[in-house]
């Protein structure tokens, strides 16, 4: 079942990314950042399972990012990754955002779903804010796709 996320999804959420973080395969988050921005995910469960996140996070008046987009390793190749992205990318449409973007070491799933990949300097300096937390920081291996809603 897709849903919005709520408090007692924190944990599982957090596992979930953190796994992935381990791996250098995405950003880790700590607790106080997902509380901080619960409003912005979606989760997936399954039998009581938090199985899957995503978020759409706001930038400014016509942009978002989606990040931190994680599904546990058994249920991959369910379609349930896809299903996160979506229901990120309808509420963009909801929000009546232009377009959203994602920096992302899986280029290839978010291109399948409609992400075209662009130069990082191409993306609005408000995007850079969060990245100055970012152990990487300047040295950006992430790849920039954008998704254009209207």
């Amino acid at each position: 079942m897709l849903r919005k996320a709520t408090i007692s999804d924190v944990e599982a959420m957090r596992h979930l990314i953190n796994n992935y973080a381990k791996q250098e395969l995405m950003l880790a988050k700590s607790l106080s950042e997902l509380y901080e921005n619960i409003r912005d995910f979606y989760v997936y469960e399954e039998n009581g399972k938090i199985i899957g996140c995503c978020a759409l996070h706001v930038i400014w008046d016509d942009f978002a990012e989606v990040l931190s987009l994680a599904v546990d390793p058994e249920y991959n190749k369910r379609g349930i990754g896809s299903q996160l992205l979506n229901a990120c990318i309808e509420n963009g449409y909801t929000l009546g955002l232009k377009s959203v973007f994602t920096l992302t070491y899986a280029p290839g799933f978010f291109e399948k779903n409609g992400f075209s990949r662009v130069e990082k300097a191409s993306l609005p300096h408000k995007v850079w804010g969060g990245c100055i937390k970012c152990p990487k920081f300047p040295e950006c291996d992430e790849i920039a796709l954008v998704k254009k809603l209207m």
